[in-house]
């Protein structure tokens, strides 16, 4: 029996114009009535378009499937089979980072607004970090913005990160830096060269917080001010810049609310 394209299309639920690609790929023939330029398939064909399902839902593409299904021999089919499984084992990986990650990230901003002006001493995660922009300038360097543009490519596993310098924690300033910081696991991941303009953070003892900035532009060093008056009450040394993450931003209110986790490094010796 033969079928005209249409009913191939409704037959396997496809459409005609990838039965069309198909066929000027050679891996069907359909006949031609002379008249009227229709065409007509059998099943001989409608089963090699069977052939191209089958191997189309394994994720090979429409390209790769019509060479699979027209022109591969059988040490060629076990070899794009071997591939295939390849990239799909190292797309379960990827997923699987990225489920580790949002189940953190969730975690993370379950738990931030119980800090939010309060502080508690802990230490830091050990991490990298690179910065892109210093108060409101980006670097213009090409090659540096190259850089910015794969660790844009990296989040969900690079987060955005900031740091104010001691003098602006002393009121002196109020400059502030801007770029991407990463975990020790992701930057063996993705086996990230930490090398300038990279920087590698060790742990530190630090006093942790966080704070919400509400507004365009109105993050500033003075937000932080309540955790170097924590510091002298308690009489702790600040030992650095500040650094942190913007967590998340949100509707507040009717405006742009930013959270931030933050930390300030202290002398190890403050006990």
């Amino acid at each position: 029996m033969r079928y005209k394209i249409g009913d191939v299309a409704r037959i396997l639920g496809i459409s005609p114009d990838l039965i069309r690609y198909y066929e000027e790929k050679g891996v069907v023939s359909p006949q031609k009535d002379p008249y009227n330029n229709y065409r007509y398939y059998d099943t001989w064909d409608i089963n090699f378009l069977i052939d191209c399902l089958w191997f189309k839902n394994f994720g090979f593409g429409i390209e790769q499937v019509s060479h699979i299904v027209s022109q591969n021999s059988y040490e060629e089919l076990l070899t794009n089979l071997s591939k295939r499984g390849d990239d799909i084992q190292a797309n379960i990986h990827y997923q699987e980072l990225l489920l580790r990650r949002i189940r953190k990230y969730h975690e993370i901003l379950k738990d931030l607004p119980d800090y939010i002006g309060k502080c508690d001493i802990r230490r830091s995660a050990e991490f990298v970090r690179y910065l892109n922009r210093y108060n409101t300038m980006y670097d213009n360097d090409s090659e540096l913005q190259t850089l910015s543009r794969q660790w844009l490519k990296y989040m969900p596993f690079s987060r955005r990160y900031f740091e104010v310098p001691e003098d602006g924690l002393m009121g002196e300033g109020d400059d502030y830096a801007w770029g991407f910081s990463m975990g020790m696991r992701y930057v063996r991941e993705f086996n990230i060269e930490i090398k300038p303009p990279v920087t590698h953070f060790p742990s530190q003892l630090c006093i942790h917080s966080a704070f919400t900035s509400t507004g365009k532009d109105k993050f500033t060093a003075r937000h932080l001010d309540f955790m170097t008056e924590y510091a002298e009450r308690n009489g702790l040394k600040v030992a650095g810049c500040a650094f942190g993450n913007l967590a998340c931003s949100v509707i507040d209110e009717g405006e742009i609310t930013g959270f931030f986790e933050v930390w300030l490094p202290i002398e190890e010796n403050w006990v």
